[in-house]
Parts: structure tokens; C-alpha cells; sequence
């Protein structure tokens, strides 16, 4: 043994496979040697010859960082909405160790290589945990995908609808064939925003309606919507073997024809991660129900819509019958006065990131699912989906040492002077959430322990350029 080693130890330290008392052993570099049960850890601790830090937990549970694969960050441009700094603060302070940024709502998109370089810099030397980057797939840009590839980016976004900021165009039949040739043998992965706009005669005049009432922008954008999405996507599968996710879904009726897209491409013999067909669903969709809405409050706003309590149960139905891959956060603030009253009028995002992992624990606990839970739908799904896994998202030897000591059992109220993202305006304040964040660690150091954030920030930009 050379060099300074740490040792995590947790009475209920919580890998892919099983909970159990032990330790998990980290390198000077940060990166996990080994995981032990507590036999041999104190085995270790006799041979390691005081060369050796131990950092108890004891009944707080040790599990893997949070991989948030969804969040809006905004910066350059719109920095005003959120930035680097906040947004990965109170990443830190919810056990989140790596986020992705989401292409767009920044000025300018991640489009090109240039934009991307703008976006990076603007971020470099201020993010507490560690940041990965989605490129976009706008009208027109299919020649600068591969140059975004071999810079890092995680993958593509594009919108099938109108996304709600003008410098990020949604996308037609024929630019997705651009964007498919030119992924084509990449191994990248092209995630959707699944919303079509709805031309047909029964739809709704909700302009007639009440805008400050929940049910009109909810019948604005019917579940019928996210099906002829996901029926335009899967029109493309059988012409592509590029890999396909969709984010944020909110109907559970598109999970069926997801679940059959899958099967046949697995049945095909696509060997990329679940058939190269993988979707995730968000916190406020498990968590909230359009029942429970009240009227004017568009901080529940968001694209697709939260739907029924049905609609929720079947999601969750989904989710532990392995047809959903992912839990996040879609977190996508906005200035406070830009969630009007008005729910036809008002951006569309919620604000979530630093809650993300109590809000899905309030939900999981409540339906007697065990800690595994989380490191399964918040770690190892996001980390695999952004080619992350084999350094993020669970604790096993080689990977880094992201670690959260999270008491499962403690609740708190979700208050306003608790929120580090930039703008406090969120659906649940007031809420008493189930599970505290104690400490979080990156690469084995200390970012955020019982309510501060730690010294300056820690985080890499997870990108060949600027990783250091």
C-alpha cells in the first residue's frame, strides 16, 4: 500500500446487489480499491499500518452519488434562470455527484463545437460536482454532431415540438434522417423530447378555458400527443441502429410501444444497452398528480404535463416492472416572473435537482422498496445511459468515489432558505420529504457536509478537453 488511503464505513452501505455493514477502501486518486464486508475490514485496517483515513458513517446508509442525466443549467446567456455555480450546489447538497447538461436555454445552444467550448469554459472553475454536456440536434447542424462526439458530449437532444426557446428549433422527418446518418456507427445515443403537435378535430380549444386552471394546459397537451411521438420514433428504429432514449415520460401509455420497440430490436440482435431503446421519467411525475394542483399556480408547470393519479401509479408500475430505465430531474428554472398565473403562458420547467433523491426515497420507501432502489433508478441507469458507467453510479472497485452518507429514516420540510439553486420558486415547498442528505463526497473528498457546501468547487467537466 503507497499513499494516503480513506476508508468509508457504513452500517448499511448499499451496492448494485445487496445492503450490508462494511467499507469501501479509496485511493489518493480518488478511486474505489476495494468494497469489504466487516470481517475484512478490520482485517484491512490492521495491515494498512496507519497509513489510512476512516470516515465513519455508522447507521447513515453509504450509497452511490446520484447521476442526474437532466438538468437545465442555462448558462451562458440566461444565467439569470441558473447558473454553474448554484445549479451544482444544490446538486452537491442532494447527494447529486454528476449532472448533464441539457443543449439548450443556454445562449448560445451546445450545437456546435464552438458553442459547446463557450458553454464549457463558461463553466469551468465553478461546479461543485462533476458536469457532463448533451449536445443538440437542431435544423441544419447534422455536420457538427461527430465533432461534438469526439469532444465528449454524452449524446443528442432534439424536440419533436416547438421547444419554447427560439435559438433551439424542433426538428422534421427530414432532419432526423440527417441526424440519424451522421450518428450511424457513432455508438451516441439520440434522446427526444416525444411531444407531437396534436392537428386533430377533437382537440380542445383550451383558449376558451380558464388559463389559470391546471386542467386547461393539461387537455392543451393530451397523451395523444407523447403516442404519435413515440410512433414517429419507432418508424425510425427499424431504419437505424442508433441508440434511442426518450426523455421525461409522462403518459404511461407510450410505455407499451416502447416495451415492443425494445423487444424488437433486441430480438434483431442490437447489443447496445436494453436493445439502444431506453426512457426515463422525472420526480414530479411519481411524486405529484394533476388532482392536487391548484389553481394558478404554474410552478407545476412543466412539458408533457403531470397527469392523473392513475397515470402515476402506472408509471411506477413500469418503473419496477424494468420498462422504464431512470428516474431525474428535468430540473428547468426559470425567473420568478415568468411562472405566471397564467398556465398557458408561464415556462414550462420545475425546479428540483437538490431534492430529486428525497423525493423519489419519500415515494420508493412509501411502497416498501429498499435502498438498492436508489443506486438502481438514480445511479447505475443515468450513468450507463451517458457511457459514464464505468466510472459513475455505483460503488465497486475502479470507479470513482462518489459517495453519499444518507439517513433513510430522517424527514425534513422543504423551505425556501434551504434551496441553493438560484431561483427558490418549486412546487414543493411546504413538503415533508423522507431521507437527509449528511455528506457528500467526490472522488473521495469532502463538497457538502450537514447543510454547507465545502471550500471551492471540486467538480471536472466531463470533456477530453477539460478534464484536469
Amino acid at each position: 500500500m503507497t499513499g494516503q488511503y480513506k476508508l468509508f464505513l457504513s452500517k448499511r452501505l448499499v451496492t448494485e446487489k445487496e445492503i450490508f455493514s462494511g467499507g469501501v477502501v479509496v485511493n489518493e486518486s480518488g478511486v474505489i480499491t476495494d468494497v469489504l464486508n466487516q470481517n475484512d475490514v478490520e482485517k484491512w485496517i490492521a495491515e494498512s499500518k496507519n497509513k489510512i483515513e476512516v470516515i465513519d458513517g455508522g447507521e447513515c446508509a453509504l450509497i452511490a452519488g446520484v447521476v442526474d442525466s437532466h438538468v437545465h443549467v442555462n448558462e451562458p446567456g440566461r444565467t439569470a434562470w441558473e447558473g454553474f455555480r448554484t445549479a451544482t450546489s444544490a446538486a452537491a447538497a442532494g447527494g447529486i455527484t454528476t449532472i448533464v447538461d441539457m443543449p439548450l436555454n443556454s445562449i448560445p445552444p451546445t450545437t456546435t463545437l464552438e458553442n459547446l467550448n463557450i458553454k464549457a469554459n463558461s463553466a469551468k472553475g465553478h461546479v461543485y460536482v462533476d458536469v457532463g454536456f448533451w449536445g443538440g440536434v437542431i435544423v441544419g447542424n447534422d455536420s457538427s454532431l461527430r465533432e461534438l462526439i469526439n469532444a465528449g458530449v454524452v449524446g443528442f437532444k432534439c424536440f419533436l415540438c416547438p421547444s419554447g426557446v427560439d435559438e433551439f428549433p424542433n426538428v422534421s422527418c427530414k432532419d432526423l434522417e440527417l441526424a440519424f446518418k451522421a450518428l450511424e456507427g457513432t455508438g451516441s445515443v439520440l434522446a427526444f423530447h416525444a411531444e407531437l403537435e396534436d392537428d386533430s378535430s377533437d382537440k380542445k380549444d383550451t383558449k376558451k378555458q380558464d388559463p389559470e386552471e391546471y386542467k386547461t394546459y393539461l387537455e392543451s397537451r393530451p397523451p395523444k400527443m407523447e403516442i404519435k411521438a413515440i410512433t414517429l420514433i419507432t418508424d425510425f428504429l427499424v431504419k437505424t441502429n442508433v441508440r434511442v432514449h426518450i426523455v421525461h415520460v409522462s403518459s404511461a401509455a407510450v410505455v407499451p410501444l416502447l416495451d415492443k420497440a425494445r423487444a424488437a430490436r433486441i430480438a434483431a440482435g442490437h447489443d447496445a444497452w436494453r436493445g439502444g431503446v431506453t426512457a426515463e421519467t422525472c420526480h414530479h411525475y411519481l411524486s405529484l398528480s394533476a388532482d392536487e394542483i391548484p389553481r394558478g399556480h404554474s410552478e407545476y408547470k412543466c412539458a408533457p404535463p403531470i397527469r392523473d393519479l392513475d397515470n402515476k401509479e402506472k408509471l411506477w408500475k413500469y418503473l419496477l416492472d424494468d420498462k422504464l430505465d431512470m428516474v431525474v430531474s428535468d430540473h428547468s428554472p426559470c425567473t420568478p416572473e415568468l411562472k405566471c398565473s397564467n398556465n398557458l403562458e408561464a415556462w414550462g420547467g420545475i425546479s428540483s435537482v437538490q431534492f430529486g433523491l428525497s423525493l423519489f426515497w419519500t415515494q420508493a420507501s412509501a411502497r416498501n422498496l429498499d435502498l438498492k432502489s436508489i443506486t438502481k433508478y438514480l445511479s447505475v441507469g443515468p450513468a450507463q445511459l451517458c457511457g459514464l458507467q464505468n466510472r459513475k453510479g455505483a460503488i465497486k472497485p475502479g470507479l470513482d468515489a462518489d459517495l453519499v452518507f444518507f439517513d433513510p429514516d430522517e424527514s425534513f420540510v422543504v423551505t425556501s432558505d434551504i434551496i441553493r439553486h438560484k431561483n427558490k420558486l418549486t412546487p414543493y415547498i411546504g413538503r415533508v420529504l423522507k431521507g437527509v442528505v449528511k455528506k457528500t463526497y467526490l472522488r473521495g473528498q469532502l463538497i457538502y457536509a450537514d447543510g454547507e457546501v465545502i471550500e471551492q468547487p471540486k467538480g471536472k467537466l466531463l470533456l477530453k478537453s477539460f478534464e484536469n
